[in-house]
């Protein structure tokens, strides 16, 4: 155990660290805004490996008003299990800090008994670490409900056009989101140029080893990379456990639906039930599946610059996901007995608020007549008169009658609605 004098020098070196960290350029994230209230709540920030969350902690912690710091992934502190001598190192340096970042937590043995403590005595706790030792299954025995999760996903559009400071016209605006859907927003490759297709590689690689296959002891990573890849090429596609199974090495549906919930644990991808009343038709339904970040499919799926309404769909559905994890919203998808589809259905407060249907193009008048007949559809059935329509370029109200039933649907650019997101 280090010595009282030992750790009072590593909390300075650290504050050091701290604050040379601040006053280095930094593209502010999307909040919820519960992340910034003051609460006695221990916030704990989620999220793929490299989006950036010890970043955001730090930046955090100063929109907090400040407080103390301490990274654990920090070779001088290893071995430390005095939360005490450490606690009182940081309230020498820091002044009795109020607020606490503790970065790489799970680098602290038994770490949740140091924050539950910490907690009930009225200190305000923010954490950061591996995705495999905060995963909310494990928050939720540690913590015992007195914490808020923060998902912290790669770059949105919006934050990409802040990161790169872009401002021009509407045609420029367009053209860097068609750059979004083939780029993604993993800082590392946006910021500083990182070979993208290497780097992801070796994020998923590490993500698969790491979080998903040491930790659960998975005998095989075959199956478990079969199953990812299958997603990265099938973005924004419906499919069953069944179906999955049959395609990857896998050696029936439940253990699909297992790598699927791991894959989904580990940030890598996420699923939307098909929309009904009934919840064991919710159970059973087929659901789909979209890639954490558009890139992850351009470069890692069997299909380089696949289908680009795909990838555009992808990147709504990762914006009203941002929503339905703040507890926001909830979103689904909806489909009819005849095959006809709705991307998003959104509900607010227990009603279906809104319906969203991407198109990429609805220039063609028979694809034009096939979303709106489908939102028409959907609009009568779920009794919502909220209707957009997501596309490239056009924009504008548009009155549409299905069935006797006139319906106005509002067409918006996609790149405009997600550079508000």
């Amino acid at each position: 155990m280090a010595a009282m004098s030992s750790l009072r020098e590593v909390v300075l070196t650290q504050k050091a660290e701290l604050e040379e960290q601040l006053r280095r350029p930094y593209v502010e994230r999307l909040l919820p805004r519960q992340a910034v209230v003051e609460t006695d709540l221990i916030r704990v920030i989620v999220g793929p490996r490299r989006a950036g969350k010890s970043t955001l902690a730090v930046h955090l912690l100063q929109r907090l008003g400040g407080g103390g710091y301490a990274n654990f992934d920090d070779e001088r502190l290893a071995g430390l299990t005095d939360a005490d001598a450490l606690l009182a190192a940081m309230d020498g340096v820091y002044g009795q800090p109020k607020h606490i970042l503790f970065d790489e937590i799970q680098n602290f043995p038994r770490w949740e008994l140091m924050v539950n403590r910490l907690q009930r005595s009225g200190r305000r706790l923010l954490l950061t670490g591996s995705n495999a030792n905060l995963l909310s299954s494990e928050l939720a025995t540690h913590l015992t409900g007195r914490h808020q999760t923060i998902a912290l996903l790669p770059f949105s559009f919006s934050e990409a056009l802040a990161a790169e400071g872009a401002t021009g016209t509407v045609a420029a605006r367009a053209a860097r989101f068609d750059r979004y859907l083939m780029e993604g927003g993993y800082p590392e490759p946006l910021l500083r140029g990182a070979s993208r297709t290497d780097y992801l590689r070796d994020l998923v690689r590490a993500t698969l080893l790491k979080d998903v296959v040491r930790r659960h002891r998975i005998r095989s990573g075959a199956g478990l990379e079969d199953v990812a890849h299958w997603f990265f090429s099938n973005t924004a596609k419906e499919f069953s456990f069944r179906t999955l199974a049959a395609v990857a090495r896998v050696t029936s549906p439940t253990t699909a639906e297992k790598y699927t919930r791991l894959l989904s644990e580990a940030f890598l991808l996420f699923t939307l039930n098909r929309f009904t009343f009934k919840a064991r038709e919710r159970a059973t339904a087929n659901k789909k599946a979209y890639v954490v970040d558009p890139a992850l499919a351009v470069c890692l799926g069997t299909r380089p610059g696949q289908d680009v309404g795909r990838l555009a769909e992808s990147v709504v559905a990762l914006s009203l996901w941002r929503r339905q994890w703040a507890g926001e919203i909830e979103v689904a998808f909806w489909k009819n007995s005849a095959h006809e589809e709705v991307d998003f259905v959104v509900r607010e407060h227990g009603r279906v608020a809104r319906l969203i249907q991407v198109c990429w193009d609805l220039f063609d008048p028979r694809t034009r007549a096939r979303e709106f007949r489908a939102l028409g559809k959907a609009a009568t059935d779920l009794r919502c008169d909220d209707l957009c329509c997501l596309t490239r370029g056009a924009a504008g109200d548009e009155d549409f009658t299905w069935s006797g039933r006139a319906h106005r649907i509002r067409v918006v650019p996609i790149d405009e609605w997600m550079s508000q997101t």
